[in-house]
């Protein structure tokens, strides 16, 4: 079988690669060692996460905050069966939204293994059944990412286990111990302590969310420790042991120093994804990893073997799924002769807590170390009047501008539903656009999308409601 572009994964990136390059006339085909499509992020990442976040955040505010805007319930009772239930119900819909668009797109589709053989050849091993080999004139890995290890300890998903593991409990934790402070660690961790586990994080580092802007993260830890998390930070994870009784987590010092123990019902590692190139005859290929053991490429997807290309996950850049996609689009772009392009400074970041973290562009710290002069704009949602109806005035949004040009360079929120306003940043810094510009644009009131324009204002120190 002949095609013009095979796709090794149907995550985010793959199945938009492939979807695109059919609407552009080529021939595609995709392989997915799933039985269900959509990879990590659709069935046991981005979707369900977001599924039991939803569901969690409406259990807590019932409990804890209706009766403040004169709603009586009475306390609610989790039915944790019910929520799991949900979640399935959203990865379903979901995944069959990307078969019934492969069918639409005349997409053929194989289920198995895929190995690249050689330029322009993928062979496809079932889980029964023979092997068969598919040629192409492209071929594009998509395999995206695979949880991180922690040395030495062994997830088995039942008391150690991953994010994979960490949506399928089927009893509420008492004691949670989360391995990690970045965002699968937060994000998960408030599912649980918002169903009644005590949660402590644990991270190597001084901080929580490495690499987002500091003032965001202190105001975030702030509100998380409120919340009822237990932050242990500089502190590395040294073992795990398991018992019938639970989890035995031993302690100490990043820097070193004397040991401590935890305990916990259940413990969730979350340092980190790594790139998933496990069996797909690279290294028979020719194909070049880089020093992170990522497919290298050229900057425009392509490796160092002609015909072959990776995109998300597996090469360098953000590991996000809206990324992801992106990468696929341009690669079937760029292979049917347009030119596809992807900036790696404009894909927004998001954390879906409560209130959520939403980060676009460069970070105070950044700008200091590249030595940019620039202006800053803040505005809390305090000051906001939906935030106030809302009851959800927790943090802000905060603008950094070229101090010469009023470029706007970064964009930096937290606060409930930030996930969503993060995007008129996107659009702006896309045209390269200003403070300014920002700043003279109409916004609807009462929205919490004003706290965005009177922090442009703020910029130029010219907010009206602070």
């Amino acid at each position: 079988m002949s095609y013009d572009m095979v796709v090794i994964g149907t995550g985010p990136g793959g199945y938009v690669c492939a979807i695109r390059a059919a609407q552009l006339g080529m021939k595609v085909a995709v392989v997915e060692k799933r039985s269900t499509h959509g990879g990590t992020c659709l069935n046991v990442g981005c979707i369900p996460s977001k599924a039991l976040l939803h569901a969690s955040e409406l259990f807590e505010e019932a409990g804890h905050d209706f009766a403040n805007m004169g709603i009586k319930v009475g306390k609610p009772s989790l039915d944790l069966k019910a929520m799991m239930g949900h979640k399935q119900a959203v990865i379903d819909g979901n995944v069959g939204g990307v078969d019934f668009l492969f069918k639409k797109n005349k997409i053929d589709v194989f289920h198995g293994a895929g190995k690249i053989l050689a330029a322009g050849k993928v062979e496809v091993t079932p889980e029964t059944g023979e092997a068969q080999t598919l040629e192409a004139k492209a071929i594009v890995i998509a395999t995206g990412s695979d949880v991180a290890p922690l040395p030495g300890v062994e997830i088995d998903e039942k008391q150690v286990v991953s994010s994979t593991g960490a949506l399928e409990l089927d009893e509420v934790p008492g004691k949670l111990i989360v391995v990690g402070a970045g965002v699968i660690g937060l994000e998960l961790g408030s599912v649980w302590r918002r169903l009644g586990s005590e949660v402590t994080v644990v991270e190597f580092l001084d901080r929580i969310l490495p690499g987002m802007d500091g003032e965001v993260v202190k105001n975030a830890q702030r509100i998380f420790k409120k919340q009822g998390f237990d932050f242990k930070l500089s502190t590395k994870v040294t073992g795990v042991e398991k018992s019938k009784k639970g989890v035995k987590v031993t302690l100490e010092p990043a820097k070193g120093g004397e040991a401590s123990e935890l305990e916990a019902d259940i413990v969730l590692v979350a340092i980190g994804r790594r790139p998933y190139t496990e069996g797909l005859g690279l290294e028979e290929a020719g194909v070049a990893l880089d020093e992170r053991g990522r497919v290298a490429t050229d900057g425009h997807f392509k490796t160092n073997v002609d015909g072959i290309y990776a995109i998300g996950d597996v090469i360098a850049g953000p590991m996000l799924a809206h990324k992801a996609e992106d990468d696929g689009v341009a690669l079937a772009e760029t292979l049917a002769g347009q030119a596809g392009h992807v900036d790696y400074n404009l894909v927004p970041g998001v954390v879906y807590t409560m209130p959520e973290i939403a980060v676009l562009g460069q970070t105070e710290e950044q700008l200091k170390e590249a030595g940019i002069a620039y202006n800053v704009g803040k505005f809390p949602f305090t000051a906001n009047g939906r935030a106030k109806a809302q009851r959800h005035t927790d943090g802000f949004v905060k603008i950094l501008a070229d101090k010469t040009s009023d470029k706007v360079l970064g964009v930096h929120m937290i606060g409930a539903g930030v996930g969503e306003m993060i995007h008129e940043a996107s659009v702006l810094m896309a045209f390269s656009g200003s403070a300014e510009d920002l700043a003279r644009t109409i916004h609807a009131h009462p929205t919490l999308s004003e706290a965005v324009k009177e922090a442009a204002l703020a910029v130029d120190k010219r907010p009206i409601h602070m």
